[in-house]
Order: C-alpha cells, then sequence, then structure tokens
C-alpha cells in the first residue's frame, strides 16, 4: 500500500489553490449558448475543470459543454470504477459572512458556495486519482473521473452523457456523507396552481426561492396596505414569534422573514421562510390560495397538512420543501419538493395532494424513483474498508433523502465527503471544507480505487 499521508502531503498546496480556483468561478445554471447548455459560467468552469485534469497528466474529453471525463488507467469503458462528481451549485442566498465566491481560508477551513457541495470532493477525487498514479500502483481496470454541469437542477447533464459515452456500470459519487449511503429516497417534484382572493389581506406580489431543493433563508412580499398594516402584520408575527418584520414603503408594505437555508433533502434541520411569511400573511388575514398554502404546507415538513407525512424501516421519513412561491394579484403558484422513502407509492401522495388543494391544479412531474444497492455487495465492502481504514470510524450503511449521481449508475452508491461529525453545510451560507478533511478525503478516495481498481 502507498504511503498515501507522504504522497498527499506533497499535493497539499497545489490541491488547496485548484480548489480555490474552481470555487472563484462561479457556475449556478444559466441561459443557454453556443457549447454552454447550462450558461457561460458553468461552460467556464467546465473548461477549468478540464484543464487542471489534464494538467495532472489524464486524458480528457469534454461532452458539448454538458461534462467531462478523465480518465485514469486502461480498460472497457462500462467496466470502469466510475466516481461521478458535479461542477454547478446552487445559488447563493442570502446570510454569507464570506464573499460566496471568495474561497477564503480562514481557521483551516476553505468558505465558498461548491466547497462543501460538490467542488471540494471533486478535487479530492481528482487528487486520489493523482496520488495512485505517482505511486505507480498497477490497474485492473481503468478510473473514470466524471464531471457533470446539472446535477442541482435535474441531472441533464448525465441523460446527455449516456447518449453519446459509455458511464460505468459501477462507482460512487462523493456528494453526500460518509460511512456510504446505499439507499437514496425517491424525489418528487410537484407545482401548484391557485387563484387570490378579492377579499381580505391583499398581496401584491410574493416571489421567493430560485430552486426547489433549496430551503429558502429569506422571503419577502408586498402587501398593499398602511401604517395600520404594517402594525397588524408586526402584531401578526409576535403572536407567532416568527422572525417576520414589517414596513411600510411607498409601493405598499414589505414583509420580510427570515429563516434557516438548507437543502431540501434535510428540511427539518433548516427554517423556511416561504412558510414563515405565509403563516404571518394568514394571521393577518390573507385569504385564497396563499391561506391555503398557509393551511396545508406552512411550516410542516413532513406534509402531515397533507396527509402524504410516511415513515418505512427502510429508508425513514417523508420530507416535504416549499423551495418557490411566486404570487401577484392574478395567480399564485408554489413548488414542492418531496423526498419519499423506498416503499412509498408516489401516486398515492400525488393523490393525497390533489386531494388537499383541490382548488388548485396540480401539476407532478415524474418521479424520480428511490435507488437501492445491497449492504453485501462487493462494491459497499470494499468503500467500507477503505474508510474504516483510514478513519478507524464505524462501517455501516445509511439512506437519505438527497439525490446524487450514484442514480446514474447500475451499481453506485454515493461515499463521503462529509464525516459524520460535520455540521451539514451543503446549500448553506457560509458553506466551508476543513482543509484538513479534504485530504483525509484524498486519503480515502486513494485508498478505495487501489481495492476497487487495483491489481491485486
Amino acid at each position: 500500500m502507498a504511503n498515501w499521508d507522504s504522497l498527499i502531503d506533497s499535493m497539499r498546496d497545489d490541491m488547496i489553490n485548484t480548489l480555490q480556483k474552481w470555487i472563484r468561478q462561479p457556475s449556478i445554471k444559466a441561459d443557454p449558448a453556443p457549447q454552454a447548455p447550462f450558461g457561460t459560467d458553468i461552460r467556464s468552469m467546465l473548461d477549468i475543470a478540464e484543464a487542471d485534469c489534464r494538467r495532472l497528466g489524464f486524458d480528457t474529453q469534454i461532452f458539448d459543454g454538458y461534462a467531462m471525463h478523465a480518465d485514469l488507467g486502461e480498460g472497457d469503458d462500462a467496466e470502469a470504477l466510475g466516481i461521478l462528481a458535479h461542477l454547478d451549485v446552487v445559488p447563493v442566498g442570502d446570510g454569507w459572512k464570506y464573499p460566496p465566491f471568495g474561497a477564503v481560508i480562514e481557521n483551516g477551513r476553505m468558505y465558498g458556495r461548491g466547497t462543501n457541495d460538490d467542488k471540494g470532493p471533486a478535487i479530492a477525487a481528482l487528487y486520489a486519482m493523482k496520488a495512485v498514479k505517482d505511486a505507480g500502483i498497477p490497474l485492473k481496470r481503468k478510473v473514470r473521473l466524471i464531471l457533470g454541469c446539472d446535477e442541482e437542477s435535474g441531472s441533464e447533464c448525465m441523460h446527455y452523457y449516456k447518449k453519446v459515452a459509455t458511464i460505468p456500470r459501477t462507482g460512487f459519487s462523493p456528494d453526500a456523507s460518509y460511512p456510504i449511503i446505499n439507499i437514496e429516497k425517491g424525489i418528487l417534484r410537484v407545482k401548484l396552481h391557485g387563484k387570490p382572493a378579492a377579499d381580505g389581506l391583499q398581496v401584491i406580489a410574493f416571489n421567493t426561492g430560485e430552486r426547489p431543493n433549496v430551503v429558502p433563508g429569506k422571503a419577502s412580499a408586498l402587501v398593499a396596505g398602511d401604517e395600520k398594516t404594517v402594525q397588524l402584520l408586526k402584531e401578526a408575527a409576535a403572536r407567532l414569534q416568527l422572525d417576520v418584520d414589517a414596513e411600510l414603503t411607498s409601493e405598499g408594505v414589505a414583509v420580510t422573514a427570515i429563516g434557516i437555508n438548507g437543502h431540501a433533502a434535510y428540511p427539518e434541520s433548516a427554517r423556511n421562510a416561504i412558510g414563515e411569511l405565509l403563516l404571518v400573511l394568514r394571521e393577518a388575514g390573507v385569504q385564497g390560495a396563499l391561506r391555503t398554502l398557509a393551511d396545508k404546507v406552512g411550516m410542516e415538513y413532513d406534509g402531515k397538512s397533507m396527509q402524504i407525512s410516511i415513515t418505512d424501516c427502510i429508508s425513514g421519513s417523508l420530507t416535504c420543501n416549499m423551495g418557490m412561491i411566486r404570487a401577484d394579484a392574478n395567480a399564485v403558484s408554489a413548488v414542492l419538493d418531496i423526498r419519499y422513502p423506498v416503499m412509498t407509492n408516489p401516486a398515492m401522495v400525488v393523490k393525497n395532494i390533489r386531494a388537499a388543494f383541490q382548488d388548485f391544479e396540480v401539476e407532478a412531474g415524474a418521479p424520480n424513483e428511490p435507488h437501492y444497492i445491497p449492504e453485501s455487495s462487493e462494491l459497499v465492502q470494499r468503500l467500507l474498508d477503505a474508510y474504516c481504514e483510514v478513519t478507524g470510524y464505524e462501517r455501516k450503511c445509511l439512506y437519505t433523502g438527497g439525490g446524487t449521481y450514484a442514480r446514474e449508475l447500475e451499481e453506485g452508491v454515493a461515499f463521503g465527503a462529509a464525516f459524520p461529525e460535520d455540521e451539514d453545510m451543503a446549500h448553506q451560507a457560509n458553506e466551508y471544507i476543513k482543509l484538513d478533511d479534504l485530504c483525509k478525503n484524498v486519503k480515502i478516495f486513494a485508498s478505495a480505487i487501489v481495492k476497487l481498481a487495483g491489481k491485486a
């Protein structure tokens, strides 16, 4: 076995500098452009990543701006060990102390959007491949790092990649948590379209949220009214003990709710500002579709008032996040991001939502089915071996509400890169990665490559 400590110590400065460069390139999805299906910023990020992969000695190929891969070793593409990570990031959101694309290093941490999800883990996988290459370890099959550009918005990148290239049958995605995630819940997106009421508190505009899979940490609305309306809203917020404020402007009453942003897969660890604001508006007298949204969703994250609260012994409980809302004097719409357990029938979930929102148009997308790989598989067991040898931590399998590129593989799991003691920073303000953990990930991934692709 190679001396990973020595090898990784020799790469540490270059690895950190490379990650800083990647973080400083914004890569939020935008309007398409030629050879840039997800926007020019993401295309620039893809070009930067491809250049660094080539600089480190790997054969690379970009696929029309959708994705790229970098190869270590030779062999059949389908039988390669796949490592899948993504270069796109969610919108910045509110509440940052550090510049979101500054890659500031302080107290052993690098701060920035993408440090944790998923550029940091992608860098760790890339340098793990370099460590294996530099150590001269012979391989029995190819190792292929695939970097996609649309994981946060539906994985169109991987759908395209599969059409133009051969995706490996087996592998892992470093886009979640250790020890290993072999079960991912199903994902269902539901759009709700309703009408405002002519009576009650009148909302002029309520536009919050950019992605369904982000729990919004701030929400704002403009309401018709005067100083009496300001007082009404402030008293409503005080009764509900919610962090919502109101002030009179030249256009109306501006109402702002402050929550805690986070990932839609774990809404219980965040606080949805849309829900806060809806509850205060209901308390102050709003009617129509906005009142129904407050009644049936509000700040709930389990779907209880929609009669979709479900739990199984395999993958835990259903979660629901209202990630987007758009409302004016003519229409109200909202988007729900639902993560449902393995044993759940998504058609029944949709049926119950339709029953809860009888006065709404309910538009349900095709579900992304749950993903499950047996704990007994060689892939799972060898990855656990690598993790436990490097960390000494407990070997066990977990489930998640998150959806990773592991679903794109016939036999794929999420492996890292967050450790059990880490706070969840995905999609949150002041996202960071510990630099020591970055290096520890390289050791784990390098060991995993050797165990799964190295010659005996």
